[in-house]
């Protein structure tokens, strides 16, 4: 047999073969491939045969985008809440102060000017007193503990409810005079208070006991 017919009898099975591997590896691709069609592109549930399916992915080419599976996600963001202020108080007007005077453990004395309104949690964390505050001013704590040193000036002030009374049971060195400074609320006929910061606190809540 002459070599011209052995290669035209060869030929067609070559052809067949590469058309075969062509297709295969076209498959193994989509495989890799994640494709978003837009909303005009539409699906079909089975495929068309194989001399239609480079035709038809050619002519609709324009309408898809296709996304590698191994293609990073977009970075996350972080973000983060406002902070929150406690010990906010509000520079009183003149000739309208009320002043009390916090003793700290070593017994320095800082008298300040107050407003009307102001609490004395609220009063000694704006200027930067030991006083706790664990609850956030709520009566769930002993951390604001204070001790009155005139008890004229104790008797001007309204009972304590059972929710202080409670937490006052909790506070470490209670006295006659002990308040939490969180329910002390300056008004004119406080004007020169004088409160005590004991020596140490105990941070027991309320909700140690649920």
């Amino acid at each position: 047999m002459s070599t011209q017919r052995i290669f035209a009898s060869v030929l067609p099975r070559l052809r067949v073969a590469s058309s075969k591997n062509a297709t295969t590896s076209l498959a193994q691709q989509a495989q890799q491939l994640r494709c978003y069609s837009r909303p005009t592109a539409t699906l079909r549930p089975s495929g068309p045969a194989r001399s239609s399916v480079l035709s038809s992915a050619a002519a609709s080419a324009p309408r898809r985008v296709c996304v590698p599976t191994t293609s990073s996600a977009q970075p996350r963001t972080l973000s983060t809440s406002a902070s929150l202020f406690h010990g906010h108080v509000d520079t009183p007007k003149p000739g309208e102060e009320l002043w009390v005077t916090f003793i700290d453990k070593e017994g320095v004395e800082t008298k300040i000017a107050v407003c009307k309104g102001d609490n004395l949690l609220d009063i000694a964390q704006a200027h930067d007193l030991e006083m706790e505050g664990a609850c956030g001013g709520s009566c769930a704590c002993s951390t604001c503990h204070v001790i009155v040193e005139d008890p004229d000036y104790y008797d001007k002030m309204p009972e304590p409810d059972d929710d202080e009374n409670d937490m006052l049971d909790l506070a470490f060195g209670l006295t006659e005079t002990s308040r939490l400074g969180c329910q002390v609320i300056m008004t004119p006929e406080l004007d020169g208070l004088r409160v005590k910061l004991p020596s140490m606190t105990r941070n027991l809540q309320s909700s140690d006991f649920n």
